[in-house]
């Protein structure tokens, strides 16, 4: 054993690596990406690890791994549960061999998603067993139980992490390389009785799996990490010791007549609020199947109960239930009663002003506003006090960077399309961002690979409109490929915009088949975008740098009035990866005030000067990208260095191993690059 301070995402990675992990296959998305990412870096040859098209293909990419007896682990974000949940469900009827965990990271806010899911709830309609940690320790130790669980009653389980969780940090112990559990996968054994799921297995097996759930709750009920704390300062379970004080019981001790019942990170908060109090606490570490005997222990002799959860209120509907069930009259209180909100990620404050208001009252609870006073818990009591107003914050709104290829691509079919009727579908990636004001370039977003879609049934709806779909090159990969092979098959109208900045610049900078490498550091033949359009079907494929605003704006103008569905590349790598050495400057003498660079483009290197009129570069932003020089009416700025082939090399060679990527040039024997 030997100690780190990690990250939770790095913490959950060393746990499935210590329970011996043989595969682990996911998709990037915040706040998950950093799992498989560790896991690739400290596997150390133990694991094969990959980035998948997607969350599907990761999911199915797993399950075979644990069809042969190994030990496997997926990795996405809530919005990529979606995307895997059709083999899922599937799943859950037919089991698995080896240990398979299903990390989903939740991320209530949402700071980075389209939505706020709650993964227990669909772990409840999976059927699927949920795991829920507390803090970074208790996810590197909760991690390996859920390996062991899942191998021991054959079926998948789901680890579900929020932002707190996956992205604080803590000192904990962890093993040694050679500490690691060894798993040595048994191998595929044909059974089509097991492994092919008709309606006559899945009827069977779904009888089973609820017999089997039953008998989880009651497992559950006595996992030493679902617990009942009488709190009485012992807030270091929140900083992860595994020491499990004694349960209360029956509702003995005096005055304790309320308690909390919680989960996750809000574990820690309402043990920071609660401090040396008179209150029973119910830690709810496995949200399904639901602990039921070890909740009827917590509220026998309580009159009352907070449920402090994010997002759905899973426990409170749960701890319901079994008050019902039992005939218990305990009023339980928490988002349905108006004492949490019932969206958003809940905080310190919120946590510590609900319990204030719980302790205090003995009626309905109601939402305190944001500046109302926050409830501090002491050793005492309860006592409230009003914090002073915090000074505003700067408005920061989120922009495409200084030199973004993006830019360039979104003005180049602005300018294109002018005073045309047209539709700009948009997708999940940094250029969404090209809906802010002046682009304005993003008609609607809704998940990923989606714009193409509503493209088409635009068109179908209206034939006069001309439908562009924005997607990225990684999103391509991961979900666009079958959405034009529909477009193309059903003979829609539309222009598909990729804009290929050569990685998975929104979660990271990750590889995908278009990038020529693996997350293992593996180069490998690129898959060609232009082969799979032409293959599809295609005949207008063009591929232009969008740095090159001219031709650029050519290309559009003529594409689109191409029939059928066709396709615009725009390939110019991401400007976080490759730094061109120049810098734009503005003639002063020159500059006639217009603001056209300004007001268009939308640039955060661009800035009004001293005068309060004239074009100002900030060079500490500007990357040199020219596309404010090229459409400056009067030439006045200059001094930009676009990005050139040698600088795009340059970067790829000290991306990947140096020697392997010069062993590949030298093999492709300077055959063009498609």
């Amino acid at each position: 054993m030997h100690k780190e301070f990690l990250m939770g995402n790095e913490a959950i990675a060393l746990g499935a690596l210590a329970a011996g992990v043989n595969l682990v296959a996911g998709y990037p998305g915040t706040p998950s990406t950093e799992v498989l990412e560790t896991v690739a870096k400290r596997c150390g040859g133990r694991a094969y690890v990959e980035w998948s098209i997607n969350e599907k293909a990761a999911m199915e990419v797993a399950a075979g791994a644990a069809y042969a007896g190994a030990r496997a682990m997926v990795t996405m974000k809530q919005v990529g549960l979606n995307v895997a949940s059709d083999p899922l469900m599937s799943l859950e009827y037919i089991g698995v061999k080896g240990g398979m965990v299903v990390l989903v990271a939740d991320d209530p806010g949402p700071i980075s998603s389209q939505t706020e899911q709650d993964t227990r709830t669909f772990g409840m309609f999976s059927k699927v067993p949920v795991f829920d940690p507390s803090s970074v320790s208790d996810a590197y130790e909760m991690i390996q139980e859920a390996f062991e669980v899942s191998e021991k009653y054959g079926t998948p389980v789901i680890f579900r992490a929020t932002t707190r969780v996956d992205h604080g940090y803590e000192a904990l112990e962890v093993r040694d390389a050679e500490e690691y559990k060894v798993c040595k996968p048994e191998g595929f054994v044909k059974d089509p009785s097991r492994w092919v799921i008709f309606p006559k297995l899945s009827v069977k097996n779904h009888a089973l799996i609820e017999k089997r759930n039953e008998g989880l709750s009651d497992v559950f009920s006595e996992y030493p990490r679902n617990v009942i704390r009488w709190e009485k300062g012992i807030a270091s379970e929140a900083q992860g010791e595994k020491k499990m004080e004694a349960r209360c019981e029956n509702g003995s001790e005096a005055g304790c007549k309320k308690g909390i019942a919680t989960h996750g990170a809000n574990y820690g908060y309402v043990l920071d609020s609660v401090g040396g109090l008179k209150l029973r606490v119910l830690r709810v570490a496995t949200p399904f199947p639901f602990p039921e005997k070890l909740a009827l222990e917590f509220l026998s002799g309580l009159e009352e109960v907070l449920c402090v959860e994010e997002l759905d209120p899973v426990i409170e509907r749960a701890l319901t239930y079994v008050c019902g069930k039992y005939g218990l009259s305990v009023k339980i209180r928490g988002k349905k009663t108006g004492d949490l909100p019932l969206s958003g990620e809940n905080t310190p404050e919120i946590v510590a002003a609900a319990i204030a208001r719980f302790l205090q009252d003995g009626g309905a609870g109601e939402l305190a506003d944001k500046d109302a006073s926050i409830g501090n818990a002491t050793a005492g009591g309860i006592a409230e006090m009003k914090l002073p107003e915090p000074p505003a914050l700067p408005v920061r709104p989120p922009v495409l960077c200084a030199g973004c290829p993006h830019r360039a691509s979104f003005y180049a079919v602005k300018m294109a399309m002018k005073g045309r009727k047209t539709i700009y579908c948009g997708d999940i990636g940094c250029y969404t961002l090209g809906n802010a004001q002046p682009l304005d370039m993003c008609d609607t977003c809704l998940c990923m690979g989606a714009g193409i879609g509503i493209a088409q049934g635009v068109y179908h709806t209206e034939p006069d409109t001309k439908c562009f779909a924005f997607v990225g090159d990684s999103t391509f990969f991961a979900s666009g490929i079958t959405e034009t092979i529909n477009a193309f098959y059903n003979q829609a109208e539309m222009t598909l915009v990729i804009l290929d900045n050569s990685t998975t610049a929104m979660t990271g900078h990750q590889p995908h088949p278009g990038t020529g490498r693996t997350v293992m550091g593996q180069v490998v033949e690129k898959v060609s975008m232009e082969k799979v359009l032409r293959a599809i079907g295609l005949t207008v494929v063009e591929t232009v740098d969008p740095l090159d605003y001219k031709l650029s704006v050519e290309t559009v103008k003529r594409v689109a009035e191409e029939p059928g569905v066709k396709a615009i590349i725009f390939r110019s790598p991401c400007i976080a990866l490759t730094k061109p050495s120049g810098r734009s400057i503005v003639n002063l003498e020159k500059c006639i005030a217009c603001g056209k660079c300004i007001r268009e483009l939308g640039c955060p290197a661009l800035v009004l000067g001293e005068d309060g009129k004239k074009a100002k570069i900030d060079t500490s932003l500007c990357t040199g990208c020219t596309l404010c020089e090229q459409i400056c009416p009067v030439g006045a700025i200059s001094g930009g260095s676009k990005n050139d082939t040698q600088t795009v090399e340059k970067t790829m060679a000290e991306t990947n191993e140096r020697k392997a990527f010069e062993e590949k040039k030298a093999e492709q024997g300077g055959k063009k690059d498609e």
